[in-house]
């Protein structure tokens, strides 16, 4: 197996490390202290072309491999989380789900704008009563003969109050369980939607958070995606690229956390040396830099499984897990790191390890990946292939 990044993979690299240090790290204490969306930031995110980075030209988009994706997306998350996961978004959820289920019209009218980031798009699945288990809609959309009558309210709905479309997950017959399931194309400036108040959350803070209520709203025809009935498919198929945009931001979060522990551990001195040299110290980023090599295996093979057109349903899910974890895990050593230093906002570390628990729980919460994990093995799908 060759390990070896190409020329347009390190200059992907290069170009989201720089942009994460020269351009999100200035602001992102006040950002993150006070609830500033990042306007400016996502518009240059955007004309560097990091909103549709898999997208093909011929729609606006860069044609880029997963694996260079899930590598700018973990470059942004080192710095700042709520830049990545506006991107994630708009590149794992909303462009991959367009481009490949959505009608040629449906990719002319919305892909081309959303992979440009001239428009911003949402992914309306979860609800109050309903979180990840798509099963279990309570939105509705009535067939009303030309259009469809969207009622219904969605949570935790990111890039909600920015958004200009929505991926709306529906049940449209509910007598035929998931089979009635659709997503409709919502446009946030359609009579009937309702943007609720931007939620205050422990970490991602400066990302939108809103609930998103839908009020006898008309949605036409043509704006649903894939078959009647293809919605659960859909979310499904949808939410595993998901994961491994997810898995990416965990990573970049551990791999943050580890590069400023590890610089200020050459700086701060104890007893007379830097306490790098001591090796309490030294062992604790021993640890965390193996974790973390090896959450990077776990992530960028899910990549470059899905990149292949193999089936990565379960590697992005231990992808994710792992890597979480590890986030969690190493932020909060790299907080110890520092010591009491680690406790306040200049130095970085609290505000990673803050942004680190919700890699644990959108997409799916740990115990989620498990059962996705646990069906595929005990059906027989083994992660380790032969071939």
């Amino acid at each position: 197996m060759n390990f070896s990044l190409n020329e347009e993979q390190l200059a992907v690299r290069e170009a989201a490390r720089d942009f994460a240090q020269r351009v999100l790290k200035p602001g992102v204490i006040d950002r993150d202290r006070d609830m500033i969306y990042p306007t400016d930031e996502v518009k240059q995110m955007a004309e560097l072309g990091f909103m549709g980075m898999m997208v093909s030209p011929e729609y606006g988009g860069g044609g880029m491999d997963s694996l260079s994706y899930i590598i700018a997306l973990e470059e942004l998350s080192k710095v700042d989380n709520s830049c990545s996961v506006i991107m994630s978004v708009n590149n794992s959820l909303v462009c991959y789900g367009l481009e490949h289920y959505g009608t040629e019209d449906q990719k002319q009218k919305y892909l081309t704008k959303l992979a440009t980031g001239e428009w911003i798009g949402a992914f309306c699945l979860s609800e109050p009563e309903a979180g990840s288990d798509a099963t279990s809609q309570r939105t509705t959309a009535i067939d009303m003969g030309d259009h469809y009558l969207l009622n219904g309210t969605k949570n935790w709905i990111t890039n909600g109050g920015t958004s200009q479309v929505h991926l709306v997950v529906a049940q449209t017959d509910v007598d035929k369980g998931h089979r009635g399931i659709n997503c409709l194309i919502v446009e946030t400036d359609w009579e009937g939607v309702t943007i609720g108040a931007k939620e205050d959350k422990l970490g991602i803070r400066s990302s939108d958070t809103h609930t998103i209520m839908y009020n006898d709203v008309k949605v036409p025809k043509e704006n649903i995606i894939g078959e009647d009935g293809f919605g659960f498919k859909f979310a499904m198929k949808t939410l595993a690229g998901g994961r491994i945009g997810i898995a990416a931001q965990a990573l970049g979060i551990a791999g943050g956390a580890y590069e400023l522990a590890t610089a200020y551990s050459k700086e701060r001195e104890a007893f007379g040396k830097p306490i790098s040299q001591h090796q309490a110290i030294a062992f604790k980023l021993a640890d965390m830099a193996t974790d973390i090599e090896a959450a990077k295996m776990m992530v960028y093979r899910a990549a470059w499984l899905k990149d292949e057109g193999r089936d990565f349903n379960q590697a992005g899910a231990m992808a994710k897990l792992f890597a979480s974890s590890v986030a969690m895990k190493h932020t909060v050593e790299a907080v110890q790191i520092h010591g009491g230093y680690g406790f306040v906002k200049e130095y970085h570390v609290e505000r990673l390890m803050r942004d680190a628990k919700i890699t644990q729980i959108y997409e799916g919460t740990s115990e989620v990946q498990k059962i996705v994990i646990s069906r595929g093995l005990l059906k027989g799908e083994l992660y380790v292939e032969t071939e």
